[in-house]
């Protein structure tokens, strides 16, 4: 009998700091699944092309990790049993058209899981992820997010669009312009976190494979909370200088030079990270409101509790909840 084609049965396709890695991690550990031993391979972003040219804190570093030849791509999923169902992660696939078009026309079985979040809550989580570990110059999250557009306009990677990733009602439209509607699951953050065993047993019902396996999803990476100051300053200019010498060497070689940097950075911060101000929320919500009509639309289901003045907050927040 022969083997089947190296390429996944089904991908986590969205949203960046939606509980993408947690599901992942979560799957890992079921019997029937061969999770990608890299987490976010890219390659549905590249076109079979080197990556981008993205000029952001950091970009230049991360695209030498990207992976663009088919035949590296395969790899991944070369040694997977038979009778496991294959998956691989990438949560910027839901945000790239070309990805969605091309994952629709590359792989016509596979299954595509998508998890939406708050967007403004997801924003104040990506902000807040580049912010602590060095990459991200301003220290201001509204103010960052105003600075999206000439950020984009200049040449910054797709994880630097805060506002941007967050309008899931315009891509999930041309997803399924693209894919057929039963072939993609749809769930919700709150679900992931509040309701780990049940929502777990879903995805695997999705995935054909058996439920009761799996019941708890690890954390979201926490890092302690960074304040604006000189010492943030300094070491945060020396961090986005690294990252950009960095580029020029392997991978591996800046993230072991960056790492005492980075906790130096963030050694005495506080554990909690600080709420977002309800009057930022209210500012970015304004540019929400339109994309989450466009969403219940497409789903059928509301998103009320996204109008609402205060956020729902972090993983570690709703968990303790």
């Amino acid at each position: 009998m022969s083997r089947r084609e190296a390429r996944p049965d089904a991908l986590i396709i969205g949203a960046p700091k939606a509980g993408t890695s947690a599901l992942h991690a979560a799957l890992a550990r079921h019997p029937q699944v061969w999770a990608s031993p890299m987490k976010e391979p890219k390659f549905y972003l590249c076109g079979e092309a080197p990556p981008p040219a993205y000029v952001g804190p950091g970009d230049p570093h991360s695209s030498r990790e990207w992976i663009w030849r088919r035949r590296d791509y395969e790899r991944l999923f070369s040694a997977a049993p038979d009778s496991t169902a294959r998956i691989e992660s990438t949560p910027f696939y839901l945000y790239s058209h070309d990805a969605r078009r091309r994952l629709a026309e590359e792989l016509p079985d596979a299954r595509l899981i998508v998890i939406v979040r708050d967007p403004i809550d997801r924003a104040y989580s990506n902000w807040m992820h580049l912010w602590v570990d060095g990459l991200e110059p301003c220290g201001d999250f509204l103010e960052a997010c105003r600075r999206e557009d000439d950020r984009i306009h200049a040449g910054w990677g797709p994880f630097w669009h805060y506002r941007r990733m967050g309008r899931y009602g315009e891509q999930l439209a041309d997803l399924f312009s693209w894919v057929e509607r039963d072939r993609v699951l749809v769930l919700r953050y709150r679900e992931l976190v509040s309701a780990p065993t049940a929502t777990l047993d879903r995805v695997s019902q999705f995935l054909g494979i058996a439920d009761g396996q799996i019941s708890t999803v690890p954390p979201d990476n926490s890092r302690p909370f960074v304040q604006p100051g000189l010492k943030t300053t300094v070491l945060g200019r020396t961090i986005r200088a690294g990252a950009a010498v960095g580029a020029y060497a392997h991978p591996q070689v800046w993230r072991t030079v960056s790492k005492p940097f980075v906790r130096a950075l963030q050694v005495g911060g506080p554990d909690q990270r600080p709420r977002l101000d309800p009057e930022a929320r209210a500012a970015l919500l304004q540019d929400c409101q339109d994309d989450i009509g466009r969403l219940e639309e497409v789903l059928g289901d509301s998103f009320a509790d996204w109008r609402s003045a205060t956020g729902r907050g972090s993983f570690r927040e709703r968990a303790g909840r």
